[in-house]
């Protein structure tokens, strides 16, 4: 019995996507668990397995790729051997025969192109050129033993890979180039715009923006744009914090074990904050103001590439250790450029650290459409007022923007005293 290949749900919230390129073709044997297609929801890009076995029939009206199409739109069929289309695709579609036998379905006429020599049909099969969309330099149009040749040579790449270029405006015959005899695929494309220059630009000098140069302004000129921004500072005395992680440093270190940086002192005692104060664990919707029931933290990484933000789940959860170990694998991850699509999206809150380049305030702008930001500056050595007497405090600068359509000065300015309170008193945290 016929069984029919849709377009799947992806999401909860997908209701289309853009069916991207077939990994199996017209005719071709298909077990259970091969990837038939890849499909472009507004998250990523997925593939799609068969949970049948039998002979994949593509209908000559099927969507092409590159098409957009709602979600459960009928794409093709996985049927028997020796079973014919419905009978409602008939009419319009080469009869099922030809894929008989296993071995019979690669030759089936397949395709809506071309005249092509029966000589160029056989090198193509032997080459595995897909010759559909090739444009014959023989007579009247014929595609000649010599296009099939060329095709061979010229570099392969899919469908979203070749638009990804084209829009980034890659170099694809230098990327093939880099690549001989692979298929381009997005992660390539991806890797090539996000490749950092080999040196310094010389002065006067113009670099072409990247993609992510490029999607990096785009966001923060959208936050500029769209948010009321308001930026709050406090100083805090961490003091017993430095002490705290010199403690640990002592006690893990020895027995291997990771030692927990500075950073994800301030991710734990964040999350907890924002478990006091929900307010700023939210997200500004059209016309609504969504209060996240999760904790997800994005940590800003500096990479060569740019500024890239990989997320932590349920940060309240996590115990130290597990924080560390997670935020290690995600700052590595960020650096080499191994991070999947869900590993950087989804955030209710963000935290930056610029206190490694001696910075001690800032003003971070906002990560659409989170309503906070929280900025650390550097920890250094100050004269501060303790018991009663001028002595030298480590002392750092708390920079929080918000923003006011989604919360008030008020409760953001609690929400920054809570977190200045964990850094003061780290023993406040750590007994929860």
């Amino acid at each position: 019995m016929a069984v029919e290949i849709v377009l799947p749900r992806l999401g909860w919230t997908m209701e289309e996507g853009t069916l991207v390129e077939w990994l199996k073709q017209d005719g071709d044997p298909v077990k259970a668990g091969e990837i038939l297609f890849t499909v472009e929801s507004d998250k990523a890009v997925n593939e799609v397995e068969s949970f049948d076995e039998g002979i994949l029939r593509i209908p000559p009206d099927s969507p092409a790729p590159g098409t957009t199409v709602p979600v459960g739109t009928l794409l093709a069929y996985i049927l028997q051997l020796g079973e014919a289309l419905p009978a409602s695709r008939v009419a319009s579609a080469p009869a099922a025969s030809a894929a008989a036998t296993p071995a019979a379905a690669p030759t089936t006429n397949r395709h809506s192109g071309p005249a092509i020599s029966p000589r160029a049909r056989r090198l193509a099969l032997q080459l595995g050129v897909d010759w559909s969309q090739l444009r014959g330099s023989g007579q009247s149009g014929r595609i000649a033993e010599r296009d099939i040749q060329a095709a061979a040579r010229a570099p392969k790449i899919s469908p979203l890979a070749r638009r990804m270029a084209q829009e980034a405006g890659v170099d694809l015959s230098a990327l093939a180039a880099s690549k001989p005899g692979a298929r381009l695929q997005r992660q390539d494309v991806e890797a090539a715009l996000t490749t950092p220059p080999s040196a310094t630009p010389a002065a006067g000098t113009t670099t072409p923006l990247s993609s992510l140069r490029r999607i990096i302004a785009q966001r923060l000129s959208e936050s500029s744009r769209t948010t009321a921004p308001v930026t709050l500072f406090a100083e805090a005395d961490a003091t017993e914090l430095v002490e705290l992680r010199q403690r640990f440093k002592e006690a893990l270190a020895s027995r291997q074990q990771q030692v927990p940086t500075y950073n994800d002192l301030f991710l734990k005692l964040t999350a907890l904050a924002l478990s006091e104060h929900p307010q700023l664990n939210a997200s500004w919707q059209e016309d609504t103001i969504q209060t996240h029931a999760q904790i997800d933290i994005g940590m800003a990484v500096d990479t060569e590439a740019g500024l890239l933000v990989p997320v932590l789940r349920q940060v309240d959860r996590l115990s130290l250790q597990e924080l560390s170990a997670q935020s290690a694998a995600l700052a590595e991850g960020a650096r080499n450029r191994r991070l999947k699509p869900d590993q950087l999206q989804g955030a209710t809150f963000t935290v930056t650290n610029l206190g490694m380049y001696n910075i001690d305030a800032f003003t971070p702008i906002i990560d659409l459409p989170q309503c906070a930001i929280l900025g650390l500056g550097r920890i250094a050595l100050r004269p501060a007022v303790y018991q009663g007497q001028v002595v030298p405090r480590h002392q750092l600068v708390l920079s929080l923007s918000f923003d006011h359509r989604v919360v008030d000065g008020g409760p953001a300015a609690r929400f920054l005293d809570t977190v200045r309170q964990y850094v003061e008193q780290p023993h406040l945290w750590l007994a929860r």
